[in-house]
């Protein structure tokens, strides 16, 4: 399969809204759109897409703030896992985020899903003894 990565148009935002339900990624209390919003507004050349045959099949968001850099949204459509497509697109944020200078990556999985939690773990990240803390400073509605 033909596959190109390259970053978030806007154009894309309704097929990547719908890639990231279809991977049971939007919650109630995040709205998708106002995150795509929110993100290319911010570093936009780190929010990434894959598409092959016309189709959005890959997502992830990434982003350096000077001392950690983070990954959201990593999702890779359902028909299409298990072909390397994720760890593809890990590999290029990897890359931009070393291009910016980071010196770690951060990312959080809820503590239930233990399969995305594997693949990190087959990628090279390890599980660091922190707790994550969050405090909602915008409500979504």
């Amino acid at each position: 399969m033909k596959m190109e990565i390259r970053p978030f148009d806007p154009r894309d935002a309704k097929a990547v809204v719908q890639l990231w339900t279809d991977c049971e990624l939007v919650v109630p209390w995040n709205n998708p759109y106002s995150d795509i919003q929110r993100k290319i507004e911010v570093q936009p050349e780190m929010f990434l897409v894959a598409h092959s045959d016309g189709r959005i099949i890959a997502t992830v968001m990434a982003g350096y703030d000077g001392h950690r850099g983070w990954i959201n949204y990593l999702a890779v459509h359902p028909e299409h896992r298990r072909s390397g497509i994720g760890r593809r697109m890990m590999g290029e944020a990897e890359r931009r985020l070393r291009a910016a200078g980071c010196p770690k990556i951060n990312l959080q999985v809820r503590s239930t899903n233990a399969a995305v939690i594997k693949f990190y773990e087959r990628i090279g990240f390890k599980t660091d003894d922190v707790v994550s803390l969050g405090k909602r400073l915008e409500t979504d509605g």
